[in-house]
């Protein structure tokens, strides 16, 4: 019989090997959801898709707070960056910005196509607020509040002041610095935009907050926000690219090799 020479431990043994395959099936499919397939950096033709064993069937998700769905995998391709050039033909060879280099989108200035909404908390609240809008929180009395103070950048130049911090309610951390800029703005100057809280260093007995990812100038050219008290999941993304620019672009021999 075929099955006269087996035992339990035996058969137990095969089936997870079954499982452990159709897991490593499944988790190479589902995996696949988003950035597949993938395109060739010279000419952005697709890849082919490798077959239904490696590629996830479309499958529709209910998003929370009454946002409709959203299917998965789509033809959804992020669209151009800002304007850079390749460096030689060959596939993998670098790009570099071709102009303004905050604008590019390459390099640590590179960012994602993402929703137009606002992330919320568990209950659908804005969760990325401005202190203003966020009744009952505050700065602990032990910690500064910079509100107020002076925003220097890379120079040393003040960018501005100031306006209020920007909060996330679900984690209970700051995550911008709003700066209202200031002459060294030029005409830009009295606007307000966001500075990530990651890439700022409060300066206690200076009463300063300083960055070291722009000068002072490089400030006016900050994203703006669409809702003075709101910020979107791409919104988000252009902030961070914008200042994470200014470590490789914010000065000549930032991009400058260092022999």
């Amino acid at each position: 019989m075929l099955f006269a020479n087996m035992d339990i431990t035996e058969i137990s043994l095969y089936m997870f090997f079954l499982f452990f395959f159709g897991l490593i099936i499944y988790l190479r499919r589902e995996d696949r959801r988003e950035g597949y397939p993938l395109e060739q950096d010279t000419n952005g033709k697709l890849e082919p898709i490798e077959g239904i064993l490696w590629f996830a069937t479309p499958k529709k998700f209910t998003l929370p707070h009454g946002r409709g769905m959203f299917a998965a995998p789509n033809a959804a391709r992020d669209g151009k960056k800002g304007k850079s050039k390749r460096l030689a033909v060959w596939a993998g060879a670098p790009s570099i910005p071709d102009g303004d280099p905050f604008a590019a989108g390459v390099g640590p200035g590179s960012y994602a196509d993402r929703s137009k909404a606002i992330d919320v908390t568990l209950h659908g609240d804005p969760k990325i607020v401005p202190l203003r809008a966020a009744p009952g929180y505050a700065v602990v009395g032990e910690d500064p509040n910079p509100v107020g103070w002076s925003v220097k950048g890379l120079d040393g130049a003040s960018a501005g002041t100031v306006s209020d911090l920007w909060i996330d309610r679900s984690e209970s951390l700051i995550r911008y610095v709003e700066v209202e800029l200031g002459a060294a703005a030029g005409i830009h100057a009295g606007r307000r935009v966001l500075l990530p809280m990651t890439m700022a260093a409060v300066n206690k007995a200076a009463k300063t907050v300083e960055t070291d990812a722009v000068t002072a100038a490089q400030f006016a050219g900050a994203p703006k926000l669409s809702t003075p008290d709101q910020i979107t999941f791409d919104e988000e993304e252009r902030v961070a690219a914008y200042f994470g620019a200014g470590y490789l672009y914010a000065t000549r021999n930032r991009a400058e090799a260092a022999l």
